[in-house]
């Protein structure tokens, strides 16, 4: 009964508790990938414009939950041990303390979340509804966040955290969506398991 249980949990979060090189390669290559993302910038205070999130989706929706998060979690580990991976070319534990740490802090979070939905259903309503779900995360960390430590304004926190990017991050999600339904089409998940 035992073995059926841990079985079963393997399944549900898609990881034996083992990595394989592949699977390795995959949570660093989407750790570099928000990296880049970070680096393709549009200056805006208090939080820049950024294609972080557009790998974020990627990495839940192709890596899997665990896996997903992990990548999240090494470019994080990598940002506060002093690699300048974040928006601006900057680095340290003081980033997540800044601005943009609400975000930052729920990329791994999201990241599973999506991993789980899009364990689900591959059909690109699913996708997108997955994807939504881990992007609104992301944007409510922020945007509290951004109230409780910096802005102390509601309707402020919620126009220059939230309702700035609504545009933008719509595009993301739209590309996110349909790069992952299309990969799913051809290739199974990027091996997680």
């Amino acid at each position: 009964m035992a073995d059926t249980a841990k079985t079963g949990m393997t399944r549900l979060v898609g990881w034996s508790g083992q990595l394989t090189v592949l699977q390795v390669t995959w949570i660093l290559f989407f750790s570099a990938a928000t990296a880049c993302g970070a680096k393709i910038e549009i200056p805006h205070e208090p939080v820049p414009f950024t294609l972080q999130t557009l790998f974020v989706l990627l990495s839940g929706a192709l890596l899997g939950p665990v896996n997903g998060a992990l990548s999240q979690l090494v470019y994080l580990f990598a940002g506060v041990l002093g690699v300048p991976v974040f928006a601006g070319s900057i680095a340290g534990p003081a980033v997540l303390f800044g601005p943009t740490g609400g975000y930052l802090l729920a990329f791994p979070l999201a990241a599973a979340i999506i991993g789980i939905l899009t364990g689900r259903g591959r059909s690109y309503p699913a996708t997108l509804l997955a994807m939504s779900a881990g992007l609104l995360l992301v944007f409510l960390s922020g945007t509290l966040y951004l109230y409780g430590m910096y802005i102390h304004d509601v309707g402020a926190a919620f126009q220059s955290g939230f309702l700035i990017f609504s545009f933008w991050d719509l595009l993301k999600l739209g590309a996110a969506a349909t790069i992952y339904h299309e990969l799913s089409r051809r290739w199974p998940r990027v091996p997680h398991e």
